[in-house]
């Protein structure tokens, strides 16, 4: 769930690769809702739910290089990044739903086990493998290395190509043995890879949207090096982290020695941290005496004021 950094003509090759891996990938979804609903197969229903994921990721990453074409605004300072977060979130919400209800009924199916036609599940299940195929080829040819959206919407088709797998598995099952319950209980493994998918998407969502720090980011060993790399530097307080889009932003306060050249030493945090955490949206206050409050000031606004009055 991340953003694109454009490349220029890179850019649109890829996004041409992920609209055409997108529609192969809808398309084959409602191909396998109809052969689940025809054929009476809940793995293949479990599948489509399965490509509703692998859908719904492609479309995040087209959106994502969409949004942070969108100029900020006076009103939206950080332009519309957090849209795909919210998309994400609310995504993987729909996911989790479907998951359940698919679990729901196989339950259901093995007290009453449904007639299921099985060449009419296995021709779809084939077809099914056949668009994971290209989709995934599609995906690979990108420059995919570099592209953090072309990389999950890969892992996403590739745990799809599982699925499908599993659904030939059962269709060849049903139409050799005549053995029905091998469905339900493969559209229960399918909705276990939904399932899995699902909830890391809401977790990472979640704490996006909950201004979270990044996971890749300690913020005690950045307040650490920074102190231990740049000499002027006593002590860093107040820090805040968190993400918008894929872009980390921060601010902190520098309790510092009076510089010879305080904009080279402004320039000297910045490039740290640049360098060392690619954070490129940074404010730093310098200051050169302690803060009367170490932490940070959002949830003691009350003491803060009360404090000043008495200096």
């Amino acid at each position: 769930m991340a953003t694109t950094h454009a490349h220029g003509p890179v850019e649109n090759g890829n996004n041409r690769r992920l609209m055409a891996a997108l529609v192969v990938t809808a398309v084959f979804m409602l191909v396998e809702v109809a052969g689940g609903v025809i054929s009476g197969s809940l793995a293949l229903l479990a599948d489509a739910g399965h490509m509703l994921t692998d859908a719904a990721a492609l479309l995040m990453a087209l959106l994502a290089v969409r949004f942070a074409q969108r100029k900020p605004n006076s009103r939206h300072t950080f332009g519309y990044l957090r849209l795909t977060t919210l998309a994400a979130f609310l995504n993987a919400i729909a996911l989790l739903v479907i998951t359940l209800l698919i679990v729901w009924e196989a339950i259901r199916r093995f007290y009453q086990p449904n007639a299921i036609q099985g060449w009419t599940m296995m021709v779809i299940a084939v077809a099914g493998l056949v668009a994971n195929l290209i989709s995934f080829w599609l995906l690979h040819g990108g420059e995919g290395e570099r592209n953090i959206n072309l990389r999950a919407a890969t892992l996403h088709v590739l745990g799809d190509l599982l699925g499908s797998v599993g659904a030939i598995a059962a269709a060849l099952i049903i139409v050799l043995t005549g053995w029905m319950p091998i469905d339900p209980i493969l559209s229960i493994l399918v909705s276990c890879l939904v399932l899995r998918s699902g909830w890391r998407l809401l977790r990472e969502s979640l704490h996006e949207l909950l201004e979270g720090t990044p996971s890749r980011i300690d913020i005690e060993k950045l307040k650490r090096e920074l102190s231990l790399n740049i000499p002027e530097v006593r002590n860093i307080h107040h820090v805040h982290i968190w993400q918008v889009g894929e872009k980390p932003v921060m601010t902190l306060h520098a309790q510092v020695v009076p510089p010879y050249d305080h904009d080279a030493l402004l320039r000297q945090i910045q490039y740290f941290l640049l360098e060392h955490y690619q954070i490129s949206h940074v404010t730093v206050q310098m200051e050169y005496q302690q803060c009367p409050e170490d932490d940070c000031g959002i949830n003691q606004g009350a003491e803060l004021a009360h404090a000043h009055h008495h200096h």
